[in-house]
């Protein structure tokens, strides 16, 4: 008579966070870039395509991956931006290119998809504090990135189009926001690499305790 065996544990993915991170600081780089008015096209939508495939894709991907690491705030915050980029993808590609909703509506919708995510971001922002300080300073940030363009959106009118100042702002902290991401993403990387500490990331804020 056979002993039944415990069947081997499944082995951990690598981690996402770094996939995560730089598909979110690529995305926001490209779309900070048009709202600070630094880059011009014919369009102005040269960051759509990556806004689906490596912004929205991959860190939903990256998301999941989290979910097998039984990393909760990873899994929640690269999902959800995941999702955000997708659903920015759709709503640009479907919504304003079909004609759908035109001018000052457009940016109204902005609005409120951006004061929505922006709820979301203050208490990831609150809980980032138990991560470590350049985790921290992504979602600092990317809350005052949120807060800055959904206030420009909804105030702006049909006169203020191309002296949009509140949205140029906006996109400035957006860049700086991708550079922080890009660091923290080289930072996972590299600490990843060599198994220690290379690029420093700092300690969580304070303890909340529990």
């Amino acid at each position: 008579m056979s002993t039944p065996t415990e069947s081997p544990a499944a082995p951990a993915v690598a981690d996402p966070a770094p996939l995560g991170l730089a598909g979110f600081a690529l995305t926001t780089f490209l779309l900070s870039a048009v709202n600070a008015h630094w880059a011009t096209s014919s369009s102005g939508l040269d960051w759509l395509g990556y806004a689906f495939a490596y912004g929205g894709l991959c860190q939903l991907l990256a998301g999941m991956w989290e979910f097998k690491n039984k990393n909760v705030f990873g899994a929640t915050a690269f999902s959800t931006y995941g999702g955000f980029w997708i659903g920015l993808y759709f709503y640009i590609h479907d919504v304003v290119l079909g004609g759908l909703a035109k001018g000052l509506q457009v940016n109204r919708d902005l609005g409120w998809i951006l004061l929505a995510f922006a709820i979301f971001n203050t208490y990831m922002l609150i809980i980032s504090t138990q991560v470590n300080m350049a985790v921290f300073l992504v979602f600092l940030t990317l809350e005052l990135t949120e807060i800055f363009l959904f206030i420009g959106q909804f105030t702006i009118t049909a006169s203020d189009a191309g002296t949009d100042a509140l949205i140029k702002v906006g996109g400035v902290i957006g860049v700086i926001t991708a550079l922080v991401a890009w660091y923290t993403s080289a930072a996972g990387v590299i600490n990843g690499v060599k198994g220690k500490h290379v690029f420093p990331v700092g300690k969580p804020l304070f303890d909340m305790g529990g």
